[in-house]
């Protein structure tokens, strides 16, 4: 019973690929907004899930030296976005098939990496399970936004778009079959995978969220967008609370 947890958790995560509908509905400058003020969101989510879940129940597991992925980890995440476009290229000259293809394997190595962290923490406990699906899902619905009009501004049209970026999604499945089936061959791999995983979420949020939010140059919707951040974190903690409790 314990291994639906985890895949029911992928399938979730990989309908969010489809988020890309919406642009269909919503106006490009209200979209716009929209996607601004959800990045703070998951970046405060992001944060709380890595400071408040994965680290204490790698400290409470392995001991402190496990903490020594968490700096792996972010290393690791640097090295997948700087070198394999790990999102996709951010420099509007990129070349046609270079935008739209790297992007897509890029976002199916995303999508593979959140499926393993997704495994390790439902392994752990399922608290910590549920609360490391919910951050990842704060942190999918702006990416996905972003992916889905990456390959429209590549020339792929919509319908195609959406195909393809709910294609990639499903490698989250491929990543949480390894780590389940593997658990018993490589000893205490959550024990590093958790940790990288909070590693993970500590880059993503400093290094690809917030700087967005810092473009920012209205001191309102600054203040909107803080508290956003707050609200991201604010709502982990909640979670975290009613489900421990």
């Amino acid at each position: 019973m314990e291994i639906l947890y985890p895949y029911l958790a992928v399938l979730i995560v990989s309908v969010i690929s489809l988020v890309g509908i919406l642009s269909f509905l919503i106006k490009k400058k209200n979209l716009d907004r929209f996607l601004v003020h959800f990045v703070s969101f998951a970046a405060g989510a992001l944060l709380a899930a890595a400071f408040f879940d994965l680290i204490p129940q790698s400290i409470k597991h392995w001991g402190a030296k496990s903490v020594s992925y968490v700096f792996l980890g972010i290393i690791l995440f640097f090295i997948m976005e700087r070198f394999l476009f790990f999102y996709h290229c951010h420099r509007k000259k990129c070349p046609y098939h270079t935008f739209t293809y790297v992007n897509l394997i890029g976002d199916g190595i995303h999508n593979f990496t959140d499926g393993m962290i997704i495994a390790a923490s439902f392994l752990v406990n399922v608290q910590l399970g549920i609360m490391t699906t919910i951050a990842i899902i704060f942190h999918e619905i702006p990416q996905e936004f972003g992916d889905f009009s990456i390959l429209i501004y590549g020339g792929i049209e919509k319908k195609k778009a959406l195909l393809y970026n709910f294609a990639v999604s499903l490698t989250a499945f491929i990543g949480v079959t390894l780590v389940y089936f593997s658990k018993d061959i490589i000893t205490n791999v959550n024990s590093i995978l958790v940790p990288l995983g909070a590693g993970g979420f500590i880059y993503l949020a400093t290094t690809d969220l917030l700087p967005i939010v810092h473009k920012i140059e209205k001191p309102t919707e600054s203040l909107i967008s803080l508290g956003f951040v707050l609200l991201g974190a604010a709502v982990i903690l909640l979670i975290n609370f009613f489900i421990r409790f």
